[in-house]
């Protein structure tokens, strides 16, 4: 509207200043506004370093991961022994990267025929060669993280880390505040208990 003044806009420290010159301000106002503020740009503060240490943390473990399995899991060639499922939409990107299972036969490390069900490519006939995994128990597993699998996964370990900070600093504000709403009805409480009688006793 015309002629209408827009709402000033104080910053958090800017308002924790204007409250303690209040003179109605108590003491527990005061203590969760400065609660706030550190919290406020402590989280910022610590962000950074959880996104490394944590990224960090979780690259090298899977990283390890992907070595184990690579030490244990070895490929294989295993024959169809069914037609694998038609794509609904053949020959598209979404075709290209959908898996489906299918029986097959395959030769485990130890010798022994076996048959499971792997996931292949769409459309593949019967009697189709596909390359499988295979643990050391014989069983069909998935490949060994690959790089990017590892890097991917080391990233959003660091972003639920950076998530976690900010959540982790909200729920201490909320524990404060509850805390100290807690305190604050408990001293109104005892304040009307010494003034209750006055108001309702009569003369």
């Amino acid at each position: 509207m015309p002629g209408r003044v827009p709402p000033r806009v104080e910053a958090f420290p800017v308002r924790v200043l204007r409250l303690r010159r209040n003179p109605l301000c108590r003491r527990s106002d005061l203590v969760r506004a400065w609660v706030g503020l550190g919290l406020l740009l402590a989280a910022p503060a610590a962000t950074p370093a959880a996104l490394v240490l944590a990224g960090d943390a979780a690259h090298r473990h899977y990283t390890r991961t992907a070595q184990q399995q690579a030490a244990t899991r070895h490929p294989t060639t295993a024959i169809l022994l069914e037609d694998a499922r038609r794509h609904p939409e053949p020959g598209s990107a979404e075709a290209r990267k959908t898996r489906y299972p299918a029986k097959v036969r395959f030769t485990d490390p130890h010798g022994h025929t076996r048959t499971a069900t792997a996931d292949v490519r769409p459309a593949l006939p019967r009697g189709s060669a596909v390359r499988v995994w295979v643990g050391t128990d014989g069983t069909v597993t998935d490949p060994p993280l690959s790089p990017g699998e590892i890097r991917s996964r080391a990233m959003g370990s660091a972003i639920l880390a950076t998530l976690g900070v900010h959540a982790t600093a909200a729920a201490a504000y909320g524990t404060v505040s509850r805390v100290i709403q807690r305190r604050n009805l408990a001293a109104w409480d005892t304040a009307w208990a010494r003034t209750a009688p006055r108001w309702t006793t009569s003369p």
